[in-house]
């Protein structure tokens, strides 16, 4: 199971950056042709304002990811059997002691 996501994160992470990718070079383009055309810029902002709108959910999807990873990390410590073996081992310790 944890293979799977961190395929899929993976996965998730290339589309991202790809999406990010070509965002950003159809806003060059757009910028470019506003340039050029200055008068183009009434027909092109809402063109260039959708681009922004993707980086903007890729920035929120990586926020997202890393927040899922920083979670399965935390969620990494000790297993159940690990904090009964080591209560078992305080408990035999304080009854040496008694």
């Amino acid at each position: 199971m944890a293979k799977e996501v961190d395929d899929l994160v993976k996965e998730a992470l290339e589309n991202i950056r790809g999406d990010r990718k070509l965002a950003r070079e159809f806003l060059n383009e757009i910028a470019n042709q506003i340039v050029k055309d200055p008068d183009s810029n009434r027909s092109l902002s809402p063109v260039a304002a959708k681009h922004i709108e993707t980086l903007q959910r890729s920035n929120e999807q990586l926020v997202k990811i890393i927040n899922l990873k920083q979670k399965e990390t935390k969620e990494q410590g000790l297993s159940l059997s690990d904090k009964d073996e080591l209560f078992d081992l305080i408990q035999g310790k304080k009854d040496a002691e008694s």
